[in-house]
């Protein structure tokens, strides 16, 4: 039986080094074997960690081997490195025996070392300063537009998410703050705008230039 599930075992870790290419290690120690120094009993890309079939054991198989009635539960996705500095993404899986009792570990190490630094890389060309009210420039996103009208429509949106409140529930001093907003964006050097920004505000033209007025 011990025999089978190995072999199974080995299948699988071939499997897994070639859908994930030389920077993937997989390993299997063997927990029943005579010499506790030599547990690795078959590795994959063992050039990652520098280890080989008769390596010594990880602090997971001296575990298991300190607690073999366990209860052992498998580590999934968790980080560690190798001796030569290089991030490692790992999973050790517990492999059971007909009576329950740890048998094999099989081990996955994926070398993510030149992830890091490209999600590093990426992250400086992406990120933007923070914007003048301090906030992450990554979050002061504005529309880009084709003409314009649309362009009105983009600030006047900023205008009403400055007031924070729907216009039909703005009160005089929250329509001069938003008015003042767009006065101060040069929204109202778009020809017409004017009126578009009375209607919307539900205001005149007169009343909307004196809102501008107010703050000069």
């Amino acid at each position: 039986m011990a025999d089978t599930i190995l072999e199974i075992l080995k299948q699988v870790a071939a499997g897994l080094a070639a859908q994930f290419g030389e920077n993937c290690e997989v390993v299997i120690h063997d927990l029943a074997g005579s010499n506790k120094d030599a547990s690795i009993v078959h590795i994959e890309n063992g050039h990652i960690t520098g280890r080989q079939a008769g390596g010594g054991p990880s602090g997971a198989v001296l575990s298991a081997l300190k607690h073999p009635e366990g209860p052992l539960a498998d580590r999934l996705a968790y980080l560690t490195k190798t001796e030569s500095g290089r991030t490692l993404k790992s999973s050790t899986l517990y492999i059971k025996d007909g009576s329950g009792r740890p048998r094999y570990i099989l081990s996955i190490n994926y070398d993510i070392t030149n992830l890091l630094a490209l999600e590093n890389s990426i992250h400086s060309l992406t990120s933007c300063p923070p914007d003048a009210d301090g906030k992450p420039g990554s979050q002061a996103s504005h529309t880009i537009t084709h003409d314009v009208s649309t362009l009105l429509d983009e600030l006047i949106e900023q205008s009403v998410n400055l007031v924070g409140i729907p216009v039909p529930l703005m009160t005089k001093e929250d329509k001069i703050k938003a008015i003042n907003f767009l006065n101060d964006t040069g929204a109202f050097l778009i020809t017409k705008s004017g009126d578009k920004v009375a209607k919307y505000f539900g205001i005149s033209k007169y009343t909307l230039y004196s809102y501008v007025d107010i703050n000069k």
